[in-house]
């Protein structure tokens, strides 16, 4: 069920024509922050610490250590920066950068004089929003979204069970946190299922094919 997606969807996704292989960010971090969890987040990561550390992260929120961690280029993250990276190496060849290593060069100073910085760091800035989503062979509304209810608020715009404020994010030293979190961030979803499934009832468009015989 997994290799049609595989093998006919990810060379399109991500561009395997141009370079392999892919980072693919892990969609636990993805979803975290563009369906705004980390808003609400109730788990103090000081708990977590080792007593026989020396508490450099002390006071850090969960969203904090995954900033961090894609700043330093562990943690893949997309989007990846908070500019669009086709018009980030248009800069970097206007400034002169002529191969991959002087385009890595001249990135690398943007982020070191803080001109640029990793998307999710300000994820509800409108300019790091996912935009478009393709469900396919999956349920995500309804079934295999873990935080379902804000899936439906921050990601669709829906109506929703969410009850808290979502005023733990200003913990966060890391990532900037706005006083009302956005609703409704994506332009499109597009379900693509053989089988009738509660994802469908939120898309805009619904393709009935996604199976071996199409």
């Amino acid at each position: 069920e997994k290799l049609r997606p595989q093998a006919g969807w990810a060379p399109i996704a991500f561009g395997l024509d141009w370079s392999r292989p892919p980072r693919h960010m892990n969609s636990t971090s993805y979803w975290y922050f563009h369906t705004d969890q980390w808003r609400y987040e109730t788990v103090d990561a000081d708990a977590l610490l080792s007593p026989a550390g020396k508490n450099k992260y002390k006071g850090y929120t969960l969203a904090d250590y995954n900033v961090d961690a894609a700043r330093m280029g562990w943690l893949p993250s997309a989007p990846n920066f908070n500019r669009n990276p086709i018009e980030l190496l248009a800069e970097a060849e206007k400034a002169g950068a002529t191969d991959e290593a002087a385009v890595g060069k001249y990135v690398a100073q943007q982020l070191k004089e803080g001109k640029l910085d990793v998307a999710i760091a300000d994820p509800d800035n409108p300019i790091n929003w996912p935009r478009n989503l393709f469900v396919w062979r999956s349920n995500l509304i309804g079934t295999s979204a873990k935080g379902h209810e804000y899936f439906l608020k921050h990601l669709l715009g829906a109506q929703n069970g969410v009850m808290q404020e979502g005023t733990a994010g200003a913990a966060c030293s890391q990532v900037k946190y706005q006083e009302e979190g956005p609703t409704g961030k994506l332009d499109l979803m597009v379900d693509i299922n053989f089988r009738l499934n509660s994802t469908g009832a939120y898309s805009d468009i619904i393709l009935p094919t996604a199976t071996w015989y199409e």
